[in-house]
């Protein structure tokens, strides 16, 4: 997962900016009220590197400020390019459209680590009152019939005389973006439009908030005697997390997957497996006042008649019009094809486990598929997870993650010192990137490994600055957040090997951001199903032997993981793909099918509870997020109906897989690698991603590689 603190991306995406409504004399003297000078967040970013966030002054009270002077300022910056009176060109309009809100751009960062990184009671109020106003000043420049009209005429003389191709697809891309957010309606529709995403706001906001709510209030305290099956590092990190909370005397299992996996795949006490399933399943569906059920349903109610006003039938054509997919049929098409090789493999997985299960009188329910998953995973590939993840150091990953950077990319990673550049937390730690060839500064890499209260779940990526050239360079300020459990003071940080796939994953993203050329703001992101792509095809390297042999080590013994180990670990690797695959194609099929549902007369449990019965969903478990806790989904628009676009970059990842394996050198072959940077990484969305996979492989890429690299077809 990603998100990019970009104005052009995030105004319709990453924080949420279909917000609720407040008059426009209100936010106006909102704006101008923001004047104190002695706000550390309005500040230049100073030092080395072209200037580091002042993130050592962060606090939550300067944020609101903040926020409201930044977005006067682009608003003002906007004025500037409505206002002039030469006839609209592609440098006074597009290029100036490019260049606004600078100062917005710094501050985004700060918003987005109060949000994602460091969130509390007090930011969240902040946060309910910037919502509305964060949304009117997104409609007013999505909405501005001046800025449009001049944005339209410099796309028609690109038709009649084109640009070069960079700046042709920049304009393009910009003009259909502010047709689709409603900028060529009438006055009544743009009222009705602006309306429905003020009112967005606070359910996507509310959404987010009650599922934090649900993860930090429903927290699973054990005694001693309920350890049994637990290795001895995660309970010394349990037992840490139950003094943090105050609670000496018992361990503690937070209501988060970082936490909630390793639990249900050792613990052997069947009855707390179901409470901490239940409990992790049942976020924001539990009939108290973080409730997800009613807000769902007029998040759909909403979505459906804004793209309504559009002239789109439903809210999947809308979004999907600019996606490689183009439209729901073709989703719908991949996940369909999928799905019945999937389930019929979730069918031989539980065969394999009821045949273990019967043992213990058994009968396999969703809390016990980890469980017993594990046992055939150790029976039938003499395979222990817990084994592996003795060679699974954070620390070592991290360098094995800087070997693959150097050998492919050409990117040297030095750590900065800690007085060097400030950081929000004393868990966060920078790295400086570097070009082997060139010795030239690329830029930092921020990493926020450990789970903490108030920081979202999951891992994803984001950049505090990214790439662009068109008013000069500036180094790139990439940034990994991952949710592991941080261990016990003098213990190393072990990981399971999920996890570090997940941490290769969201550094692949950190690579896309290092690699850009883009020129152009708007050209410094992705197509949403191809953005995925890059990310996951990094994850292929943790598998190499160069990474294994070099960097799988034991923490106490410091040797090598054996060979005999790393034999059982790859024929084991499509080991439980049915599990995996089925319940991320659950919810992908549950978000564009919920889309072309009535939102008017659906009860969204009997929805997803009726839709996984026609498509024949295994008893044994359940969508990998829950309707009610689809925060890909509801909590902002970037993924709504794109949450497929996983298996979609797989496909291309699975594809560009298999050019590196039949390569002469392999996944570090030079040639290919330095096609993978070219085509691949470093132009962004500058060119159709269609075309330039093409560049890359010399062909379409097609779902045959996906099949077998998921044992599904040989």
């Amino acid at each position: 997962m990603y998100f990019r603190m970009r104005k052009k991306k995030i105004m319709h995406t990453n924080f949420n900016f279909f917000l609720k409504s407040i008059c426009q004399i209100l936010i106006i003297s909102l704006l101008l009220s923001c004047t104190n000078n002695n706000n550390p967040l309005l500040e230049d970013w100073k030092g080395n590197y072209d200037g580091t966030p002042n993130f050592d002054l962060l606090k939550v009270e300067y944020i609101e400020e903040a926020m409201l002077t930044g977005i006067k300022s682009h608003l003002d910056d906007i004025k500037k390019i409505t206002s002039n009176p030469n006839p609209p060109t592609f440098k006074n309009t597009i290029e100036s459209y490019e260049a606004s809100g600078e100062l917005l751009d710094r501050i985004y960062p700060y918003y987005g680590i109060l949000k994602y990184n460091l969130s509390s009671k007090e930011f969240r109020e902040i946060e309910g009152r910037l919502a509305p106003i964060i949304t009117d000043y997104s409609t007013q420049i999505r909405q501005n019939e001046i800025l449009f009209k001049k944005i339209k005429s410099v796309y028609e003389q690109s038709k009649i005389n084109p640009l070069d191709s960079i700046k042709q697809r920049l304009v393009e891309l910009i003009y259909k973006s502010f047709k689709m957010n409603g900028a060529d309606l009438d006055k009544k529709a743009k009222k009705r439009y602006a309306e429905i995403n003020l009112k967005l706001s606070t359910l996507y906001t509310d959404f987010s908030n009650n599922l934090l709510s649900d993860e930090q209030n429903f927290t699973t305290y054990l005694d001693k005697d309920q350890l049994s099956g637990l290795s001895e590092d995660f309970i010394k990190a349990i037992k840490a997390k139950a003094i943090s909370d105050d609670k000496p005397d018992s361990y503690a299992i937070p209501n988060t997957r970082s936490f909630m996996d390793p639990f249900l795949t050792f613990s052997s006490n069947r009855d707390l497996r179901k409470i901490v399933w239940t409990n992790y399943y049942s976020r924001g569906n539990n009939n108290n006042e973080f409730d997800n059920k009613l807000i769902l349903k007029e998040i759909l109610k909403l979505r459906k008649e804004r793209v309504n006003l559009l002239g789109f039938d439903n809210f999947g054509s809308w979004r999907l019009q600019d996606r490689m997919a183009k439209k729901p049929e073709n989703a719908m098409k991949l996940l369909e094809s999928i799905w019945p090789y999937a389930i019929e493999r979730v069918r031989e997985e539980v065969i394999d486990m009821q045949k273990i299960s019967n043992n213990d009188n058994v009968s396999i329910k969703p809390w016990d598929y980890r469980y017993y998953a594990e046992k055939v995973r150790q029976k039938k590939y003499n395979l222990d997870s817990d084994e592996i993840k003795q060679y699974l150091q954070l620390d070592k990953l991290i360098e094995a993650m800087f070997y693959v950077a150097e050998r492919v990319f050409n990117y040297k990673f030095t750590p900065t010192k800690p007085e060097e550049i400030a950081v929000f937390h004393k868990d966060v730690n920078v790295w400086k990137v570097e070009d082997t060839n060139t010795n030239k500064l690329i830029g930092l890499w921020y990493l926020d490994p450990y789970a903490r209260e108030g920081k979202r779940s999951g891992a994803w990526a984001t950049t505090y600055r990214s790439f662009t050239s068109f008013k000069g360079e500036k180094s790139i300020l990439g940034s990994n957040n991952s949710n592991f459990i941080k261990p016990a003071k003098g213990e190393s940080s072990l990981v399971s090997w999920d996890d570090a796939t997940t941490l290769f994953h969201e550094f692949g993203h950190a690579l896309n951001y290092f690699a850009s050329k883009s020129v152009y703001p708007t050209l410094n992101g992705g197509v949403r199903d191809y953005i995925e792509f890059q990310s996951q095809l990094l994850e292929r390297w943790l598998s190499t032997d160069e990474v294994i042999n070099k960097f799988l080590i034991h923490h106490k013994t410091q040797k090598s993981i054996p060979i005999e180990l790393v034999k059982k670990l790859k024929n084991a690797s499509k080991f439980n793909q049915g599990f995996a695959t089925t319940e991320y194609l659950a919810s992908a099929l549950i978000d564009l099918k919920i889309h072309e549902a009535d939102p008017e007369t659906i009860d969204i449990e009997k929805f997803e509870s009726e839709t996984l019965k026609s498509l024949n969903m295994p008893d044994e478990l359940v969508m990998r997020h829950r309707t009610t806790q689809f925060a890909h989904v509801f909590s902002g628009e970037g993924y709504a109906t794109a949450y497929y676009g996983y298996i979609w970059a797989e496909v291309l990842s699975a594809d560009a897989t298999e050019a590196f394996t039949s390569s002469a050198g392999g996944f570090y072959d030079k040639e290919l690698s330095k096609k993978l940077v070219d085509y691949l990484f470093s132009p962004q969305n500058s060119i159709d991603p269609e075309k330039a996979y093409i560049l890359f492989r010399g062909r379409k890429a097609n779902a045959d590689a996906l099949m077998r690299s998921r044992g599904f077809i040989d």
